[in-house]
Order: C-alpha cells, then sequence, then structure tokens
C-alpha cells in the first residue's frame, strides 16, 4: 500500500481519538451528566446506536458516498466518547493518560509489525473472531460469577486479541483499498483500528488504570 494510504488511514484514527477524549473529558466536567448517559437506558441506547451505525457502515461501504462514511465514522467517535465521561470520574486523569500513551506505543509497535511485514495473516481473522466471541461469553458469564481471577484471565487474553486485530485489520486494508476509493476506504479502515486502539485502551486500563480516592 502506498504511505499515502497509510497517512491518510492515520489521520482519521487520530481524528476518531481526539473527538471521544475530548468528548469524554468534556462531559466528565458535568458529573451527574456523565453518569447519567454512561448508564442505564441512555448507555442502551447509545450502545444499540453504535451497533446499528457499525453494521451499517460495514454492509453499505461499498455504496455510501465519502460524506456518509466520514458523517458514521465521527458520529460513532462521539457517541463513544458519551460513555467515556465515566471513566475521567473512575480513574485518575494522569493514570489515564499514562495508560494511553502505552495503548500508543503497543499499537505503534505491532502496527509496525503488520505494515513492514510480508506474512499472510488472512488466517487470523476465524481464529479472532472465535476469540473474540468466546471473551463476549465469558464476561457474561462472569456477570453472575464476579470472580476477579476470571476478570483477570478476560481482560489479558482481550489485550492479545486486539493485538492480533490491530495486525489484521492494518494487513487487511490492502485488500480494501483494491476496491473502495482511497478517501473512504481510508475512513473505514481508521474506524476498524479505531475499534481495536479503544479496546485495547480499556483492557490496559482496567489492569493499569488507577482508581480516584473515593
Amino acid at each position: 500500500m502506498l504511505k499515502e494510504n497509510y497517512s491518510k488511514i492515520f489521520t482519521w484514527l487520530f481524528i476518531g481519538l481526539i473527538i471521544t477524549f475530548v468528548t469524554g473529558y468534556s462531559l466528565s466536567l458535568n458529573t451527574d451528566l456523565a453518569i447519567t448517559l454512561a448508564s442505564g437506558s441512555s448507555y442502551l441506547v447509545i450502545a444499540i446506536v453504535e451497533i446499528v451505525i457499525a453494521i451499517f457502515f460495514s454492509l453499505r461501504l461499498a455504496k455510501m458516498s465519502r460524506l456518509t462514511a466520514t458523517i458514521c465514522y465521527i458520529l460513532y467517535s462521539f457517541l463513544t466518547g458519551i460513555t467515556f465521561g465515566s471513566i475521567f470520574l473512575v480513574f485518575e486523569l494522569t493514570s489515564i493518560m499514562n495508560v494511553f500513551l502505552i495503548t500508543s506505543i503497543v499499537f505503534l509497535i505491532f502496527a509496525l509489525v503488520a505494515m513492514h511485514s510480508k506474512k499472510d495473516f488472512s488466517k487470523l481473522s476465524l481464529w479472532l473472531g472465535m476469540s473474540l466471541l468466546a471473551i463476549v461469553v465469558a464476561s457474561l458469564l462472569n456477570i453472575f460469577f464476579r470472580s476477579s481471577v476470571l476478570n483477570l484471565i478476560i481482560t489479558i487474553v482481550s489485550i492479545v486479541i486486539f493485538i492480533g486485530y490491530i495486525i489484521f485489520d492494518l494487513k487487511n486494508a490492502e485488500n480494501i483499498m483494491t476496491y473502495i476509493d482511497e478517501d473512504k476506504g481510508a475512513i473505514y479502515v481508521a474506524f476498524q483500528l479505531y475499534l481495536d486502539f479503544i479496546n485495547l485502551f480499556l483492557d490496559l486500563l482496567r489492569l493499569l488504570g488507577n482508581q480516584k480516592d473515593d
């Protein structure tokens, strides 16, 4: 893939992350509003809308315009930022910043692996999908078991899975760019990498983050 395409992808990724974290921090300044939007029925509505956007983005990618792709991506980033408001209330700001830095370093390392490796990572797709499904099931079960050990295992495995997705999604970007307009394709690949980054960040925050004292 040409370097210009990588540049477009990472620019859009940066834009999405900035929208999410600025939105989350801004909302955290209003404690009551942040808690309301990130819990109960409000959170459920946001989650459903995000799922609809993700499905629509994936299924209609080939036919949608660049403007529609941009709106989908920015809207998703904004909605995620709304739920991030609670993170700034629970964890210390310095801890969030440190984990964000760690996530960025890990992301960069494995992004470089994907960009420079000639190995075929297409077979990762099935393994990653099955592993992610297993993690979701285990997380649902742990709602009832409330096992700290199981929670730790889930978090660690999830970190490995999303590192795998970083490699797969960036490597698969070459295939996407062959049949989708480059600008629109860059937004979609950035969206996939955005999901990888956010999930990796949340896992690392759960593992390494320092919560505020009550």
